[in-house]
């Protein structure tokens, strides 16, 4: 688990999660990084999508989170998903800015509705579940001034 995974586990920890979401959050993140990584061509470790191909196929399917709130997670992975395609085709367009880099953020989406899936529809959770997020628009402005 690397640092980022690791700060991501204590937010979920903080955010009162079951280890079952919490593992199948974790699960998302790795999968969605391992993507990204191969749309941007910076793939190189064959580890890292085996893991990912049997936590796409096998591990996240039969999570007992998931499993119990399939319906509501694959249309918020859905849209994810949808956002992170817009904001991939802003960025290679040369079009980054602050709404692309707003849909980037997605997976926060999911963790905060399963913030909500978990404790109802409290603001506290939402905000500390949407706080996780710890890129900085400065940060994600600096990847395109070489490109």
């Amino acid at each position: 688990m690397n640092a980022y995974e690791a700060a991501l586990t204590e937010g979920f920890s903080r955010l009162d999660l079951p280890q079952a979401a919490s593992e199948w959050l974790v699960d998302l993140w790795r999968t969605i990084q391992l993507f990204d990584d191969i749309a941007d061509g910076d793939y190189d470790d064959r580890k890292q999508l085996d893991a990912a191909v049997w936590a796409s196929l096998v591990k996240m399917p039969s999570n007992p989170f998931y499993q119990a709130h399939q319906t509501w997670l694959i249309p918020a992975c859905a849209t994810a998903i949808l956002k992170w395609l817009a904001s991939d085709k802003a960025e290679v367009e040369g079009n980054a800015d602050e709404r692309s880099f707003v849909w980037r953020a997605g997976y926060y989406d999911v963790v905060c509705l399963c913030a909500a899936l978990v404790h109802g529809p409290s603001s506290d959770k939402s905000q500390l579940a949407l706080g996780l997020y710890g890129e900085t628009f400065k940060e994600y402005m600096s990847e395109f001034e070489n490109a």
